[in-house]
Formats: C-alpha cells, structure tokens, sequence
C-alpha cells in the first residue's frame, strides 16, 4: 500500500481568518498574502492542493468593513476593496492596494515589473529562453491562480477538484520589496524544501554512453587516479535494454541489459566500494512489454495475463499501476544498491486523470516513496514541476546546446529560480549536445559548476564530446581539477547552505535585488548571485580576449569591503568593477568578516564531516557562522541529531577576535578530535597575538606572507566542546587595504599579446601612469582597444554607473567621459 503518501497536510485556514461575502471568499494569511475565491455555488475549497498545503496559519491582524455593497478589508500592507457581481471577479469589482509601494492592483491586470521565476526545462535551448512569472516584482505583487490545481484526497492521492467552471481561486502577494518575506511565507504555505544528502553536494558524472560495465567502473578508477573526486556516478539509459525485439522504443526499460552489465550486483557494490552514490535513468512513458524481466509479476499484479504479451500502458494517475510500479520495477533495484533515480520525464503534460501533470506526480511519487522506510533521505533528480517544486529537489534542467550563450545564461536561470523558491538546478556541466567543443568554454562551465547548486559532469552519446577534466590539453586539466577539487573543499560550507534552506528558508543561491532590495544596480546584474551566507560570485563566462588572453567580467559590489575569495585582495564596495583573469581565475568576492568553512582539497573520499577543517577568515566586520554537520544520509537530523559548531568574529578595526565553539554532544559523524587551519586574508602584519584554548593561552607556529597579506596558522587540535579564541591586534588597523592596481597591471603585462619592447617601456612607467593615465596615449600604436580598455578600468576602480558588458562599448563610454586626451585615445 502507498500509506506513505498520506502527509501530515494543514490544509483548513482557521475561522478568524475566513471573511466570506456572497460567492466570495478571502482568507487573510499573512499581513501581505490574501486568498482571493470566487464559486458562483460557493463550494469554497478546504483540501490541500498541488500547491498549497498549509493554510492554518495564525490569524494576522486586519480589520474588515462594509458600506453598502462594498467589502473593505485592510492588512498593516494591503488594503483589498471588493463589490460583489453576477460575473465573479473582475478589473472592476476587485482591487488591492500595495501600501509599501502605492501600485495597485485591479483583478486581471498584467504584471509587467515580474522579476520570473523557472521554467520547466532548458531541453534544446541554445542560449536563453524565456522564464515563467515568478513571485516577486519591481511593483510589489504577484498573482498565482491556483484554480487549475488538483486537490489531495484522505489517501493522499490526488484528484479531480469537481468545482463550476466559473470558480476563482488566487493567492495575492503583495510583498512590496521584502523579497525574501515573500519567499518564506511562500515556503510556509506550500511547504519547505528539505535537506538533500551530503554526497549530492560533491561532483557527478554522467554521461549518454553505452558502458560496459568495466569501462566505467575503470573511468571512475581514472578519476581516481587523476584526483579528480567525485561523490556520485550516473548510469544513463543503456544500463537496462535498448534492443527490445517488440514495439516498444527502448527508451523505457527496467530489465539490466547483460550484454554492458553482465554483473549488475558487483557492478553497484564496486560503485559502492569506490565511495560513490549511483541513479538510473527512467524514462517511464512507454510502459512495460514483455521483454522484461519484471514483466510477469507486473502483469499479474495489473491483472493481465502474462501469456497474452499484451504491454501494459503507463499510467501513473491508477494507485494500482503506482503501486505495482514501485514495488515490481523499483524496489528490486532499490534492494541491489540504486541509491536514487534520474526521472528523465520528457513526453508531456497528459495523464488519464484531467488536469494531472505527470511529471508533477513523478517527482511527488518518487521523492515519498524513497523515503517510504522512514529513515532514508529521499530526493528526486527530474525537471521542475511548477509552484510546490521546492519539496523535491533536485532539478535536471534538461538537454542544452553546448555554447558560450548557453553558459552565459545559466547563472542568471539559476539564480532566478529562487524567485519561485527553487534552489537545487542541475545543469549539463560542459553543455549537453551539439555546438563547438572548447577547452576553454569548458573550464569556464566547471569553474561556473563549483559555485552552483550542483556540480554534475554530462553530454550526449557523441564520441567529439569530452566531459574528462584530463581530456583537453594540460593547462585545462590543471584548472578543472583544482576547480572540481575545490568544490569538494566547500561541501561543509555548502552543506551549512542546505541547511540553512531546510531550516531558516534562505535559498543557497540568489539574486543580488533579494539581498539589496532598494538598490537599481541589483537588478542590472543578472550574471551575478550570491553563493551561501558569506560570498558573491559572478563567474567567466565568455571567452578570453585575443589580444590581453584575459577574461573580463563586470559586476556590481555592494556598499562596505569585499575581498577576492581566492586573492584575499580587497574591493571597495558600492560602486562597479571589471575583473580580468586568466583561465585560473573565478570571480568570487567575500563579505567583510566573511568565514568560510572548507574540507580538504585532496582525497577522492571526502564526503563526510572532515577531520581537518580550514577555515578562511576575512576582516572589516562583526560576523556569526554556524557549521552544520549530521550523517549526511538520513531523517535523523529531524529528532534532533545533527551538530553546530559556531564561528565568530569580533571587528574593532585595529583588532579581531576570532572564537570556535564546537558541539558539546558527541555523535558518530563528527570525529572526537578536529584539526582547525586558521588562515587570516586581507590582514596587516599583527603587532600581537593571543591564542586560548580552554581559556589557557598558548602558543601556535603560524606565517605571515607579506605578498598577499595572509596570516596561516598551523593546524592546532580542539575536542569536543573545548572552545579556542584567538585576538589579533593591530595599532594602525589591522585590515590590509593595500591599493593592487601596480601588481595587477604588471601581471597584465605578462600575458598581453604585445610587442616586447614596447612592454618593457610600459613597465617602467606603470606606477607613474597610476598618476596619469594619459601616458597611454604614447602607447596607442601598440595597445590594442581591450588592451587599453584593461589598462583604464585597472586605473578607475569602482565607478558608480554602470559597466558595459560589451569591451567596445565600455571602451568608447570610458574615452567618451573620463580624459582629457579623448581624441588622442580615440
């Protein structure tokens, strides 16, 4: 039996917050969230639907009035004004007026100001496409019509809501600009999304590509050997039979195909052995026909005779099929070693039950019935479902085109999906099919891979297609496995990040306007997001120039310090900034007090709580981090089993005090003993240090590096609820805010495409043109305009207007307005 499927709903708002008027009925859920129905039999609904599951909230405070036929009912942020009408809702008997704002809101009108949310799938798209409405918007309202939703019934199974045609029911937003509030009551009323597993925040591989079973397993050896980790290996769809003998495509199977897998149990134990997770791929649409294996039992259960040969047709909205779907093609290969399935739904919105999205009712069905034992963490890899699909992460965006204009839409289609609540893409990391293949196009996609919501390595069955970090030439094979080396170094960071989206709401990824709300630059940086509680990142994602063999990317810093992440360079915030970098090179900044939790960069098994944490620590402010730890694999985090250590920092400007507190509860998944290196960036030469642990002083052996302004300690022991703080002190300021446009311009000069002579006379000059940057003008014959055009956004720093992404545009606007020698320059 699916008994699993029914949820402990709260679907019924509380009386006091119901105002019912004629065939309309409005619940106040929040100060800024209105439920709007209208149902001319006024069979008003009270069940949960796809959607909405929580509706008994408690009541806020309003007021409702009535003068004449007029229903007033007023929010401390809304005020809603209704007429009743033979026609139901419509522009002139229904408005809300936004308070924050003043917009307001006449049923039916178009909101033009959305900011978009997701969209179901990025299959075939070659570059952007176009996004759904999302939650949020400039104008302080959003409108979801939740009219079409199913409803769940006693069982927990979805049916049809049997309401007139004419009936209305919408969810009023009007959040003003308190974006995230929005998003979390969001969450409070369609539910949160949960922790996914530890392992899936390392990097995965898949690929369309018929293996044998000992190719792979050698190709993850090579990873191995490579020191490339990895946490999970995916096996695409030539893992079960494509060759059917009968009708069926071969694209849905269930039975192992024993000519690529003639061991399919010593295939899943290896896997295991290697400390990797592994899925299958589904593709479920076309049913079960007799060439498998499961096909008899299923047969039976279904009550076809299995003599007959007759296929039995998918059909995911009977509680019969489902039942017999999990329990004779799943849970056999579940009890083999699957750890979780790839459900690659691509074949439309139709089922027998009108109004039922399959792929919706996939996601749901497959992310309960994984945690059917109550004890595994289940999640679902599928694409998203629409609204309620923060409950099943995590998201396959589908199959892209390889180029630079898909890379370069993907951050902003990441970041915007927080928007609707979702945090969890999957992207192909390199691109899926078709286009050119490039060394560099594919560093830059890995690079992007680490500072997203999972990193997983894929492309289609094309031999011209490469996804090995060591496939391209050796300057690539460096990058990319120091990149997907440092993304397992952040899993305790980004593991903290998916707690904090369980327990506190706040999505792992965002835009900056979710963070910076009343500032017109958020919204002009849409390649720009932050990554966790503590770093922005705005990855390349265009190619090198020619001529400076640089990357160049522009992008907004909020007012306060920021640092490189990996540099520790400090950046003066509230203003814009073009960043240049070679292939090494990916922008992400810290937070002033920024602290950053990292694991080891080496080893291939590094999933769990780490014995040796690195923490780095940036200066400029007053800072709390809590690292979360548990097993990393089940539910027990629920009743309480799961760890915090606190990290914080105490700014006074020529003095920091950093103090660890780790848990005081021993658990199995923390080691009893943890090695801290504490690396200090962005920091003067400390005049003193003090070191306490267990409130006895002691000494530590650490360096300081004068070049880059990083104070390293040795990594010293703390047990279990032994606390150490350390005080750095400064008298002249202990922040380094040494001015780095000389070093940067010199590394520049190393590898700009340029006449030799004319670099060694450009050296010599380059802190005087720190001066005058009008000593360029000798050099116009040489430079070529990216040349120059690094040169002066060196020189200017931040700029308070925007910075073009185009470097020919951002070049003749810098000449345009900034020197005296514009004619010369020009």
């Amino acid at each position: 039996m699916l008994n699993y499927l029914k949820r402990d709903f709260q679907p019924k708002a509380t009386k006091a917050s119901i105002v019912h008027y004629g065939k309309a009925r409005f619940t106040v859920l929040t100060p800024m969230l209105i439920r709007m129905e209208y149902d001319p039999d006024e069979k008003f609904e009270d069940r949960p639907t796809q959607v909405f599951w929580y509706r008994d909230l408690p009541t806020p405070i309003y007021d409702q009035r009535r003068e004449g036929d007029r229903l007033f009912i007023e929010t401390e942020a809304l005020f809603l004004e209704y007429s009743p009408s033979e026609i139901g809702f419509n522009p002139h008997n229904l408005q809300i007026t936004i308070k924050a704002t003043g917009a307001v809101w006449h049923y039916g009108m178009e909101n033009r100001s959305n900011l978009k949310g997701t969209v179901r799938t990025l299959d075939e798209v070659n570059g952007a496409t176009a996004l759904k409405p999302g939650l949020i918007s400039r104008s302080g309202w959003s409108l979801v019509d939740d009219s079409h939703s199913l409803v769940f019934d006693a069982e927990g199974w979805l049916a049809p809501r049997g309401a007139n045609e004419a009936a209305r029911d919408l969810y009023f937003f009007g959040y003003g600009h308190r974006y995230s509030d929005c998003i979390l009551d969001f969450q409070t009323l369609s539910g949160k999304t949960p922790l996914i597993p530890r392992f899936a925040l390392g990097n995965w591989w898949s690929r369309y590509w018929p293996y044998q079973q000992e190719q792979l397993l050698d190709l993850m050896r090579d990873f191995q050997a490579h020191q490339v980790p990895l946490s999970v290996c995916i096996v695409d769809m030539d893992w079960h039979i494509v060759d059917t003998g009968n009708e069926s495509s071969g694209w849905t199977g269930y039975t192992w195909n024993p000519a690529l897998f003639p061991d399919p149990q010593g295939f899943l134990d290896e896997v295991h052995a290697l400390g990797l997770k592994t899925a299958l791929n589904l593709h479920p649409a076309s049913g079960v026909y007799p060439h498998e294996q499961q096909y008899a039992r299923m047969a039976e259960r279904l009550g076809v005779d299995p003599e007959t040969g007759q296929p039995i047709p998918f059909d995911i909205a009977s509680p019969d099929f489902t039942e017999a779907y999990f329990d004779c093609l799943h849970h056999p290969l579940e009890e083999m070693g699957v750890d979780f399935w790839w459900v690659d739904w691509q074949q439309g919105t139709n089922s027998s039950l009108a109004g039922l999205d399959p792929l919706f009712w996939l996601n749901h069905l497959h992310f309960y019935d994984l945690a059917r034992d109550g004890s595994k963490r289940p999640f679902v890899f599928s694409r998203w479902g629409g609204f309620g699909s923060q409950r099943y992460p995590i998201g396959f965006s589908g199959d892209t085109v390889v180029s630079w204009e898909t890379l370069q839409f993907q951050p902003y289609f990441t970041a915007t999906a927080a928007n609707v609540s979702y945090g969890w893409w999957s992207h192909d990391i390199g691109g899926h099919m078709g286009g050119i293949e490039e060394a560099e196009l594919y560093l830059r996609w890995v690079q992007y891979g680490v500072f997203s919501p999972i990193l997983r390595l894929h492309s289609t069955n094309n031999p011209f297609h490469e996804r090995r970090p060591w496939g391209f030439d050796a300057e690539t094979t460096i990058h990319a496995t120091q990149a997907m080396q440092l993304r397992h170094a952040l899993i305790p960071y980004l593991y903290t990040a998916a707690w904090q989206n369980y327990n506190q709401g706040i999505l792992p990824i965002r835009p900056l306007y979710h963070l910076y709300p009343e500032h017109s630059d958020a919204y002009l940086c849409p390649n720009e997001y932050s990554f966790g509680s503590e770093l922005i990142a705005a990855p390349f994602t265009t190619p090198r120039d020619n001529s400076t063999k640089l990357s160049r990317q522009v992008l907004w810093l909020p007012e306060g310090d920021w640092f490189d992440f990996s540099s520790g360079e400090h950046y003066s915030g509230n203003g814009w900034i073009a960043y240049y970098g070679g292939l090494a090179a990916i922008p992400v900044f810290a937070k002033a007090g920024a602290i950053v939790p990292l694991g080891p960069l080496a080893g291939w098994d590094n999933i769990q709580a780490p014995q040796e944490l690195t923490l780095k620590i940036f200066p400029g402010a007053d800072n709390g981090f809590e690292l979360y730890e548990d097993d990393g694999l089940t539910t027990a985090y629920q009743q309480g089993e799961y760890a915090l250590t606190r990290l914080e920092q105490k700014w006074r400007g020529n003095e920091l005090v950093f103090t660890i507190t780790p848990p005081t509860v021993d658990f199995d998944f923390l080691p009893p003993q943890r090695l801290y290196k504490l690396v200090f960036q962005a920091v003067n030469d400390p005049e003193k240090i003090t070191l306490r642990r267990g409130g006895v002083i002691f000494e530590q052996p650490h360096e300081y590096d004068a070049q880059s302004h990083t104070l390293t300690f040795a990594p010293l022991t703390l047990e279990l609820g032994s606390n150490l703080t350390i005080n750095l002190e400064h008298s002249s300021g202990l922040m380094d805010q040494t001015d780095g446009r000389l070093a940067k311009l010199e590394s520049f000069l190393k590898t700009f495409k340029l006449n030799t002579y004319a670099k060694q006379r450009l050296h010599r000059q380059l802190a005087e043109f720190l001066l005058d940057p009008t000593l360029l003008v000798g050099y116009t014959d040489y430079l070529t305009h990216a040349q120059l055009l690094a040169f002066i956004e060196i020189w200017l720093g931040a700029q308070q207007q925007v910075i073009s992404n185009d470097p020919d545009e951002a070049f003749n606007r810098i000449v345009n307005t900034n020197f005296t020698v514009t004619t010369k320059l020009r």
